[in-house]
């Protein structure tokens, strides 16, 4: 196949892009060429630009236009609302067989039971607006498509790791090798609500292959489909998993542990409220029935205990990796230290009863 990844150097796209070139395929890379979590693969073609400005991508495309060239697939990594969305149905219905837009599970309306979600479940997010545009991204699509000529796929990760992304609650995601760093130094670890509720974990090379396998679907055209693992972890056990593969002691990691609910994290860090709120703190399992029918022979391979050991020895690889997050330090120290208050003083209550 011939495609084209619009991005290509981030946790998901690099994955995609060298499992691509891995099967023979012909892969251009447009990105800006400022930052990366891999380096493009050997053997793929880089263009230079800025994928988020229409007149920028299109004049870096014109050649292709005019000597008549397509792709079999163009996957969209980075449009994260309906304006870039709508100038990409323009920019693309030219050039490509099948458009293939990464939108995300977050869409999704949460649930207050236990229920696999499955595509069908309503999309509405009304605390996100990050879930909300990319929502709205599909849907522009969708109503601009068929008239464009421009087959496309809607894709929803859920919550992705791997190489360059430790995965965490909250106060987690800008430098990712905060939290293993906390569980080294013996600082207390975050635990939302009482550590229970079911999450759903996906590594980025298993998401990159659902993916893959998508763009020679006939039958995908026209669907979104979620790609996820079927493996869900409580809280519990992710950060347990996570502390055992960054070689910490499962007892004390166990005195490190302190349970806080979402409400008081999102007081420390209103900025996440739409993360907790319209997402992390509810449930998470997903029916991966139809990700399986479209793809046949796919599933999801990598368990989170050897992923999340995977992740750790890429940061272990190189010390300007292993970044810390001061203000997300801050803020743990500092909710912590209330809650083991607030258990140090309940405690002396309950001794003080006659």
């Amino acid at each position: 196949m011939r495609i084209l990844i619009v991005g290509g150097t981030g946790l998901i796209s690099s994955e995609l892009a060298q499992l691509a070139v891995q099967a023979g395929d012909s892969v251009t890379l447009v990105n800006r060429g400022r930052s990366a979590a891999a380096p493009p693969p050997a053997g793929a073609h880089v263009m230079h630009a800025d994928a988020t400005d229409a007149a920028v991508l299109r004049s870096a495309l014109r050649g292709m236009r005019l000597r008549g060239e397509r792709f079999d697939a163009v996957i969209q990594f980075v449009a994260f609302g309906p304006e870039h969305v709508a100038e990409d149905v323009e920019t693309f219905a030219p050039l490509t067989d099948r458009y293939v837009l990464i939108a995300t599970s977050a869409s999704y309306r949460t649930a207050d039971r236990l229920a696999p979600t499955t595509e069908d479940t309503p999309q509405e997010n009304l605390y996100w607006e990050y879930a909300r545009l990319k929502q709205a991204g599909e849907e522009v699509l969708r109503e601009r498509a068929a008239s464009a000529g421009l087959p496309y796929v809607i894709v929803r990760p859920a919550h992705t790791y791997g190489p360059s992304k430790i995965p965490g609650f909250t106060a987690n995601s800008r430098l990712p090798w905060t939290l293993v760093d906390r569980m080294r130094r013996g600082a207390d670890i975050v635990i939302p609500g009482d550590g229970t509720s079911l999450w759903t974990l996906t590594h980025a090379r298993d998401l990159a292959a659902g993916v893959h396998g998508l763009l020679s679907s006939a039958d995908a055209l026209g669907r979104a489909v979620h790609v996820t693992s079927d493996e869900a972890l409580t809280w519990n056990a992710i950060y347990a998993e996570i502390a055992a593969a960054a070689g910490v002691d499962a007892e004390r990691y166990e005195l490190q542990r302190v349970c806080v609910p979402s409400d008081a994290l999102v007081a420390a860090a209103p900025s996440q409220a739409g993360s907790i709120y319209g997402d992390k703190m509810h449930p998470a399992v997903y029916d991966t029935s139809l990700i399986k029918s479209l793809v046949p022979g796919w599933s999801a391979q990598i368990p989170f205990e050897q992923g999340i050991r995977e992740a750790i020895a890429w940061f272990e690889a190189d010390p300007d990796r292993q970044q810390v997050d001061a203000d997300a330090n801050a803020m743990l120290d500092r909710v912590a230290a209330i809650y083991r208050g607030a258990l140090r003083e309940a405690g002396r209550e309950d001794s003080a009863r006659p």
